[in-house]
């Protein structure tokens, strides 16, 4: 038989109505035969394509119609698995890391005084007032030198055991911890408080690197940024039990502070006992390991269905284009030019996440309050009601987080908070000049923790995630690692001597900082809400002044990568023909 223009074709007939229907859901951009030759009720020369073409060709926009319009979060997405992971991951690990930085605050004088105690015990007079300051300044900031050191090992820890088994080896240091901050009253040694401190501090550092990349591996690209927020919502929720658990009628008495550290060895065994159950980050068992089964038993729990080939499949198509690319470190990284201003960027971004001032006033929010003229018996119950509006704001963040996008919750959150930065300035120079005035500060306070929460408060360990491919990103969250807690430390070290000699006027400081943070994202950062790798890349690609490889992330299921070049015409039929395929 002919047709168009001479050319021989196949005749066409629909007697399958249920395999008509179903290929018919499938744009056709290899379907080559004539319109006349196609089934008129149902335009189905789509039935004459070979199965295994429709897979290759069709199943990102089969998979892209079953999960639903990309950027808009489904129930499939948000699988029980995924949720449990998530909440037992980060309740054993951001959760403490948020507990730990307000926990110090509320029995602050009662730990003063033991220092008191035991060096006058042994040295036979009290203590100076500048080695005690010395002194509770190392307590509070020597935990940034243990997230430091727990940085630094993270890289190593999980290319050997993985991301859940990081975590879980991680619990080790949280008991260990507790235990000797528990005792140390008891024991009349306050080295045990400090050492407990810094041991906590490497727990910080390792749980901030694996538990982003955990969640970054296990989630879909659609509810990426609302999962990797989880992190955030479990620091402001940790800070919240600390500040609860401080109250005088709980464990903030001077008889009982010691369990205030002892309670942190409840959320390591919590996760200690229930993680093990959950799987490994399926990327990890793909690209490391190499085990395909694994993978996708991981993927099958993770996303609550069966049929994971495409994830597989996308993860494989990108293992093969890395497969000679061994894990890069961080000397390679810093000297990479197509991924230069990625790590500009995720420098400044956990520069600005610790310097922006947020944990000085969570240090020091006892005597903040105390200057502004609040009576010290109401003071535990105001800095409680920082720690809820903290959470609400992160809670707000993660639910809008894909909607807004990451580029204006970071500008808006630094510009607001430079605002009332500020504003709290003012307030605390004139408070005593009429009786309202500290109480507007006290809303100064609120509005910069709703404003980094917000955004800022999450965000920057999203994007570490986002920004760097599987080989690299180890390597990246080393380097956020040591700006954050390097960052940490200068914050906690310093701000005691920096109110000292500005007092109210220290926090135009933060100010500026907050103010050129919002700046530089503003000129810089690109949006990567819902954007794959490769796509990421290729908005930096200008500033780098390189040119991203088209198959840099083909885990983008539209991508060149992912399909299957289109055949000749010609061929097609002759081969439909020569096939007997009808």
């Amino acid at each position: 038989m002919t047709g168009n223009g001479g050319k021989p074709t196949v005749p066409i007939s629909c007697s399958d109505k249920t395999d008509c229907r179903i290929s018919c859901q499938v744009p056709a951009p290899l379907w080559t035969l004539p319109p006349a030759q196609r089934c008129p009720g149902t335009a189905c020369g789509q039935r004459s394509m070979d199965s295994r073409a429709w897979a290759h060709t069709g199943a990102a926009e089969h998979g892209r119609t079953r999960r639903g319009t990309p950027g808009r979060r489904t129930r499939k997405d948000w699988s029980c698995s995924l949720i449990v992971a998530s909440f037992v991951g980060a309740f054993g690990s951001s959760f403490l890391y948020g507990y730990n930085l307000s926990v110090v605050n509320a029995p602050t004088r009662y730990i003063k005084s033991f220092y008191n105690e035991s060096w006058e015990r042994r040295h036979g007079h009290p203590i100076d007032p500048d080695t005690l300051t010395l002194l509770w300044s190392v307590t509070v900031s020597i935990f940034a030198i243990g997230g430091l050191v727990g940085t630094l090992m993270v890289k190593l820890i999980g290319k050997v055991l993985g991301r859940k088994y990081t975590l879980l080896v991680n619990n080790g240091f949280a008991i260990s911890a507790a235990l000797l901050m528990a005792c140390s009253l008891q024991a009349g040694a306050f080295e045990m408080l400090i050492v407990g401190r810094f041991i906590m501090g490497v727990d910080g550092g390792i749980a901030l690197s694996a538990l982003p990349m955990y969640l970054n591996e296990i989630s879909p690209k659609e509810i990426r940024g609302s999962l990797g927020q989880v992190t955030a919502i479990f620091i402001c929720i940790g800070v919240f039990a600390g500040q609860l658990l401080g109250l005088p009628e709980l464990l903030g008495k001077e008889s009982t502070w010691p369990y205030l550290f002892g309670v942190i060895a409840v959320p390591a065994l919590v996760q200690l006992v229930s993680l093990p159950f959950l799987p490994e980050s399926p990327r990890y068992l793909l690209f490391e390991k190499h085990d395909q089964a694994g993978a996708e038993k991981a993927f099958q729990t993770f996303l609550g269905k069966e049929d994971v080939s495409r994830e597989v499949e996308e993860v494989l198509m990108e293992s093969r284009v890395q497969r000679n690319i061994h894990l890069v470190s961080v000397l390679e990284l810093l000297r990479s030019p197509s991924v230069r201003w990625q790590v500009i960027t995720v420098v400044v971004t956990m520069a600005c996440y610790q310097l922006c001032g947020l944990n000085a006033i969570w240090f020091y929010t006892n005597s903040i309050f105390g200057k502004a003229g609040i009576p010290p018996e109401k003071i535990p119950y105001i800095t409680l009601s920082t720690g809820g509006i903290e959470t609400l704001a992160a809670i707000f963040s993660g639910l809008v987080i894909e909607r807004l996008g990451r580029r204006p919750l970071l500008m808006g959150g630094f510009g607001l908070m430079a605002l009332f930065f500020g504003i709290l300035t003012i307030t605390l120079t004139l408070q005593d000049h009429a009786p309202g005035i500290p109480y507007l500060s006290i809303i100064c306070i609120l509005a910069i923790i709703a404003s980094f929460c917000s955004g800022p408060g999450g965000i920057p360990f999203i994007l570490t995630g986002e920004f760097f491919q599987q080989s690299q990103r180890p390597s990246a969250f080393i380097i956020a690692g040591t700006v954050n807690w390097l960052s940490n430390f200068a914050v906690g070290l310093l701000f005691p001597f920096i109110q000292k000699s500005l007092d109210t006027y220290c926090f135009l400081v933060f100010a500026a900082i907050c103010l050129a943070g919002a700046v530089y994202f503003y000129f810089v950062l690109p949006e990567t809400k819902n954007r794959t790798h490769a796509e990421i890349s290729q908005a930096f690609a200008k500033r780098n002044k390189t040119h991203p490889p088209d198959n840099t992330d083909p885990a983008a299921p539209d991508t060149k990568v992912t399909r299957r070049p289109e055949p000749d015409p010609t061929s097609t039929r002759d081969n439909y023909a020569k096939n007997g395929v009808v």
